[in-house]
């Protein structure tokens, strides 16, 4: 396990854009964070403007120029849009040809047809986990929750049994397994390999949604027993189709990045020669953008001309999957532009000086920072992307593994108990009826299981990897 080390970040130091000292960056960044909550909390701001705000906020507390803010924010949110943003797009459109093909329903409607009522649970985990791949978490939350209400007002089930399951299944790959956009640029940020965090991030993912969905829904049971509310149940998103996607045609376009990725990752270990023909090929093929590229294209056919969709349909399924991300783009642009305000600032040396005498190990450390930028902020793709910036420097002297890890220790901190400022609390409040203390009691409570049962388990691989 790699710990803490100001020489790891000398060896990376660049010009800070302020001289402030420790103290002054402190009492900054703590001012910047508060600003982008208030904004957010108190005046319901949009995240993309509080971001902004937030972060030229922050170069003026901490004394630098404003010119030089504006540069390291603008630098910032261009190079993480530039990174993930064609990502981004290519999982809005294979989710949107996932949800209108009927795909989704057919994966959900065979799985439960096969299952009986004790396992149930373990069902809806993994529907949750095999949709959760390819979706952000809140569509994947407007996707799943009409499916988690009709099969609890079904089976005559308590809502927790059934629904805390399927928002762990789709809350772990939010956090820890890319493509989705936290992930994703915390690799990124980190240099990380992606197809060993990939793989890492699996082992971890399976144990920790065990436990967080269907082993605590009981208890989430007891605590709040509430049935289905029934204006909240909608018709089923794809009744007006003629025929729907086969089930294994369907789970093989929604797993293909996914499987291309790990036999790149794979190779790379087996083969370990970047000028080998093999190893050029399945880098290609296994490159995030290439992968999910591949998987859009296949699903067209696979998807949406499986359901009778013309190709005047396919190009609208695609032309509607772009236009809701606008705002997610932005947000996760914004997010990196605060991410390169905070490291330009010099707050990353400011807390290697803080810690050099914790001997915290640099996998806890992540996990800490992201705790704390998730908890003031409410975004856990903010906090991915924040510290990420921020221990990037420990990751240099690391193995592949151990900074594979480090990424899935800041996506597990990101997850780390949602509250009031926190978006996907809203939705799973209002879709399941309930009121703000039973969100607590089983949502926010579900995501901190989550976040501490996955940190524990990555600290147990550190020391055996």
């Amino acid at each position: 396990m790699t710990s803490l080390s100001v020489e790891t970040l000398a060896a990376d130091a660049v010009e800070p854009i302020t001289s402030a000292g420790n103290a002054q960056l402190g009492i900054a960044v703590l001012a910047g964070i508060a600003v982008i909550v208030l904004l957010i909390t108190k005046f319901k701001m949009h995240a993309f403007l509080a971001l902004t705000i937030g972060s030229l906020a922050l170069g003026s507390f901490a004394g630098a120029a404003p010119a030089k803010t504006i540069a390291s924010f603008t630098a910032g949110l261009g190079s993480t849009v530039a990174g993930v943003g064609v990502l981004i797009a290519l999982g809005a459109i294979l989710g949107k040809l996932l949800a209108d093909s009927g795909g989704a329903d057919q994966i959900v409607d065979t799985i439960l047809a096969r299952t009986s009522t004790r396992a149930m649970p373990w069902a809806m985990v993994l529907i949750a986990s095999i949709i959760g791949l390819p979706l952000f978490f809140e569509v994947g939350i407007v996707l799943l929750i009409p499916v988690v209400l009709l099969v609890a007002k079904r089976g005559n089930y308590s809502l927790m049994r059934i629904g805390i399951p399927a928002l762990a299944g789709l809350s772990v790959m939010h956090g820890l397994i890319p493509p989705h956009p936290g992930p994703l640029v915390a690799i990124d940020a980190l240099d990380a390999n992606l197809g060993v965090t990939l793989a890492l991030g699996v082992v971890v993912a399976i144990p920790t949604v065990i436990l967080a969905g269907p082993v605590f829904s009981r208890y989430a049971a007891r605590w709040v027993d509430i049935k289905a509310p029934e204006k909240m149940i909608p018709q089923r998103p794809s009744e007006d189709l003629e025929r729907r996607p086969g089930f294994g045609a369907t789970l093989a376009t929604i797993l293909l990045p996914v499987v291309l990725m790990l036999i790149k990752a794979l190779v790379d270990i087996v083969v370990d020669d970047p000028e080998q023909g093999l190893q050029k090929v399945t880098d290609v093929i296994g490159s995030p953008l290439i992968a999910l590229l591949a998987a859009v294209i296949v699903g067209m056919f696979t998807l949406g001309r499986a359901a009778g969709f013309t190709k005047a349909r396919l190009s609208t399924t695609v032309e509607k999957s772009l236009a809701p991300i606008a705002g997610v783009l932005l947000i996760v642009g914004a997010g990196g532009g605060f991410k390169q305000t905070l490291i330009d600032a010099g707050v990353g040396q400011m807390i290697l000086d803080f810690s050099e005498d914790w001997s915290i190990p640099a996998l806890l450390l992540g996990w800490l920072i992201a705790v704390a930028i998730r908890l003031a902020t409410g975004s856990a793709t903010v906090a991915t992307i924040s510290a990420a910036g921020l221990v990037a420097p420990l990751a240099a002297d690391m193995s592949t593994s151990h900074a594979a890890l480090l990424v899935l220790a800041v996506g597990a901190g990101s997850l780390f108990f949602s509250h009031v400022n926190d978006a996907g609390f809203w939705l799973v409040k209002e879709y399941f009826g309930m009121d703000v203390g039973q969100t607590v009691k089983t949502w926010s409570v579900m995501e901190t299981i989550i976040s501490v049962v996955s940190l524990i388990f990555i600290l147990l691989l550190s020391l055996v990897l």
